[in-house]
């Protein structure tokens, strides 16, 4: 059974893979998962780059709202899954190896990810029980 800390880090590489399909950071991290769970062996790591070429496909054909929520909640599901499954099987040094290279693919993924920002306009506002009387500035930032 996996520690608390291997189960999170399967758990963010799923994500990581399901939130980089179809940006910029998709080449790096279809590779790196590829790599990472074909263990040296090229006909296993053919196979997850075709595995993960189906996720992109399954996410890229699905357009309604509630329905891409479900396909991204399964498909994250699923490689978190396959993650945890490949770091049990591993040898206690391969493993910290092994979760270190998925930790910087998900960082590579957060860092190439869009930035939301949102700006409310508040000048020479006046706040009284939580209503706004006037404007002012608001200016948030989200990063995904």
């Amino acid at each position: 059974m996996l520690v608390e800390g291997l189960i999170a880090v399967a758990t963010a590489g799923g994500g990581a893979i399901v939130q980089a399909a179809g940006t910029d950071a998709w080449a790096g991290i279809r590779s790196g998962v590829a790599r990472i769970l074909g263990r040296g062996e090229s006909d296993r790591e053919q196979a997850e780059l075709e595995r993960l070429d189906q996720t992109r496909a399954e996410l890229e054909s699905t357009s309604d709202g509630a329905e891409v929520e479900r396909v991204q909640t399964v498909l994250v599901t699923r490689w978190q899954t396959r993650l945890e499954m490949l770091l049990e099987q591993l040898p206690n040094e391969e493993r910290q190896q092994v979760a270190a290279e998925l930790q910087a693919l998900v960082q590579q993924v957060h860092s190439k990810a869009p930035v939301q920002s949102t700006n409310n306009d508040f000048s020479n506002a006046t706040f009284t029980d939580s209503q706004v009387l006037g404007s002012g500035t608001q200016n948030n930032t989200i990063n995904r």
